[in-house]
């Protein structure tokens, strides 16, 4: 197939044409790229020095009193409480042990000579340690709930959207 010199003609002018729209797009691309490196930039000075410090206020005058009061119940209630259960724990796991080797060795079982002559000991009534740990655990839990309720429900004026989003916020 041969082209007449005035479709060669045409065809180099537009391939010339497609090579100098190809170098401007390169040179449009880089200058975005330039572009969006300067914008990260920013948007990560504009982090540090404006949103962390608001994010950290924040934190510091909300929610960082009420983890404080946690810490303090869990390391006042939670953990001694949950050390006594454990401990009695132990203490009973330790008694089947030892029983456990006497009925091995052929010894049988052996009550202290102060339980034989003693009166039969009454339950024990009232709360007990797993009670006491549940109900901290429930207290704690709907005072959660109720404090994400309240964050949930209140009014705060810089929370809410404004209803005219072309407006500039004031500064």
């Amino acid at each position: 197939m041969s082209l007449s010199r005035k479709r060669k003609k045409e065809l180099e002018k537009l391939q010339k044409q497609a090579g100098n729209l190809w170098e401007a797009q390169q040179v449009l691309v880089g200058e975005a790229a330039t572009v969006a490196r300067e914008a990260s930039r920013q948007l990560g000075h504009f982090g540090r020095e404006q949103v962390k410090p608001q994010v950290q206020a924040g934190y510091d005058k909300y929610a960082a009193p009420y983890v404080d009061k946690g810490k303090k119940v869990v390391n006042t209630t939670v953990i001694p409480a949950a050390g006594a259960v454990v401990g009695s724990a132990l203490s009973v796991w330790d008694a089947a042990n030892e029983q456990r080797s006497r009925l091995a060795n052929g010894r049988g079982i052996s009550l202290p000579s102060s339980w034989a002559k003693a009166a039969p000991v009454p339950a024990k009534k009232g709360i007990g340690a797993g009670g006491v740990i549940a109900i901290i655990l429930g207290v704690a839990a709907a005072v959660g709930v109720l404090y994400a309720a309240w964050q949930t429900l209140r009014a705060d004026d810089e929370l809410w959207v404004a209803d005219d989003p072309l407006r500039a916020p004031d500064a």
